[in-house]
């Protein structure tokens, strides 16, 4: 029998009726507040699906919502925090991440066959660390989906096995927007064996638009109805917040009433990474528009490609659409382009794909692809993947300390003859580069993970594209966004501590 991992108070878990339902800002903000009580909370999330990864300080990868997590708890992000990382590859298979290190490539209807043991060994050792490394501190667990998928319950690895093998105290969140709220609740606790409903100590509505008073009575018949404490009632919150996975992309559509620049990023269907585009999502003056291949590219200031967990799959499927002729055509037309990883990878001349990393060898034994031809790049996808913390000195559009991330399979590099093309956009030249122009430089690209965090330099980069429109420069002696983030997280907080009491799960029994 598995030893128990310990800590000296109770753990606490964060359980949702579905997927979507807040869990992962409920637990940003529940490792806000205790830290803030002068504890030391410690997030984890046994097994999370995203490709919207960090690096640590060890080079290994992680969820980006279990590294907010760790930032609102006052700690470094490490790979302990989120054990098993499962990355989609867009075919019913997923890059298989443990503790940080990629493992292997799961098919989804043998994952729980082939992985499940291994998954449950890699998520102890991760509490096992943690708990090491932060022997005085208190779990702030994160369920995955819902608690009580019936065909799953038996073999689910990061839900209610976690809780009662920490013996956690755990919260039930539900998304009121979505409808069905009490359906939600009622149901998700008939389908918990008795032992699971008593370890759920409280309950909490997420998303209420409007007088939250007037959900006083449907907080009563619930508190007597199933005898758990509704321990608060959140509010719409309006403020952007990096959502978990790129589905909540699609809540990302409001309209900036003083936004001067609309900048275009391509929506890519194995889209990766699309943290990166957090900063700017919180400039007031820019309206990021998220266009998918099929639709119109419009008439915006600029256009991002980001990252990709597939890159030829996306890139083929921008030239299947015309969206890639369509950035093509925009570049033809002074178009400002910015490509992040993939997005690098996409406007070059060439990608070759020997091992079959992109494209399985079984289904297409095509080596060579060709890019959009925007950059004089050639890529060649290897088995090794770059996995780095970076602090460099960005030299291009101005020069100014960068900090952030490398994390790609494929190396990139100008084709001979091109040198005098092309310049590095920092001191190591193999982080990215910018296309010379007489005028003005339009297209870059970047293997730096987080370069829009970099606020001097992201200033500069929109700098430029304002001169082109005639606007004003914005100051660019801006505090780095982790000020920003800090600011959010404390806000969200905020809110909670609000609208939320935490007491009932903070109880020792």
């Amino acid at each position: 029998m598995a030893t128990m991992v310990t800590a000296p108070s109770n753990s606490l878990m964060v359980l949702g009726t579905s997927s979507g339902a807040g869990k992962s800002l409920m637990t940003t903000a529940i490792c806000r507040i205790l830290f803030r009580q002068g504890e030391s909370p410690l997030p984890f999330k046994g097994q999370n699906m995203s490709n919207n990864a960090w690096v640590d300080i060890n080079s290994g990868e992680m969820a980006y919502s279990q590294a907010i997590q760790a930032w609102a708890a006052g700690l470094e992000p490490i790979c302990s925090m989120n054990p098993i990382l499962l990355k989609p590859k867009g075919d019913c298979t997923s890059e298989v991440i443990h503790l940080g290190k990629s493992v292997g490539i799961a098919k989804a209807h043998t994952y729980y066959k082939e992985w499940f043991k291994p998954g449950w060994k890699t998520i102890k050792k991760g509490l096992k660390e943690l708990k090491e490394t932060y022997n005085q501190g208190r779990f702030v667990l994160e369920g995955a989906g819902s608690p009580v998928e019936v065909n799953l319950m038996h073999r689910d690895l990061t839900n209610m096995r976690l809780a009662n093998f920490l013996k956690a105290n755990c919260l039930l969140v539900a998304d009121i927007e979505r409808g069905g709220v009490f359906a939600q609740i009622i149901g998700t606790l008939s389908l918990l064996s008795e032992e699971e409903r008593n370890s759920i100590k409280g309950l909490l509505i997420n998303r209420f638009r409007g007088d939250i008073t007037l959900f006083d009575e449907g907080r009563l018949w619930l508190e007597q109805k199933t005898g758990i404490p509704v321990i608060g009632v959140l509010p719409w919150i309006q403020e952007i917040f990096p959502p978990e996975d790129s589905l909540d992309l699609l809540e990302r559509k409001g309209k900036k009433n003083n936004a001067e620049l609309e900048i275009a990023v391509i929506k890519l269907p194995l889209l990766s990474n699309f943290s990166d585009l957090d900063p700017l999502e919180a400039e007031p003056s820019v309206q990021l528009n998220w266009i998918e291949p099929g639709e119109p590219l419009g008439q915006p200031a600029a256009v991002i490609i980001p990252g990709s967990k597939q890159t030829i799959k996306d890139l083929e499927q921008l030239n299947k659409s015309g969206l890639g002729n369509q950035i093509k055509d925009f570049a033809k037309k002074g178009g400002h382009i910015f490509g992040i990883c993939g997005g690098m990878q996409m406007l070059g001349n060439s990608l070759e794909d020997p091992l079959g990393l992109e494209i399985p060898k079984g289904k297409n034994p095509q080596k060579h692809y060709s890019g959009l031809n925007l950059l004089p790049l050639s890529t060649v996808f290897d088995q090794k993947k770059a996995l780095v913390n970076r602090e460099v000195f960005g030299c291009w559009p101005k020069s100014t300390p960068l900090k952030g991330f490398e994390l790609h399979h494929g190396n990139s590099k100008v084709i001979h003859g091109h040198e005098e093309e092309v310049q590095p956009i920092a001191e190591d030249p193999t982080l990215g580069w910018f296309l010379k122009d007489q005028s003005q430089i339009k297209i870059a690209g970047t293997y730096l993970h987080g370069i829009f965090e970099n606020s001097q330099w992201r200033r500069s980069w929109l700098n430029q594209i304002r001169k082109q429109k005639g606007f004003q420069n914005l100051p660019e002696n801006e505090p780095h966004y982790r000020v920003k983030r800090e600011a959010l997280i404390n806000l969200l907080a905020d809110i909670f501590e609000e609208h939320v009491d935490l007491s009932p799960l903070l109880k020792h029994e």
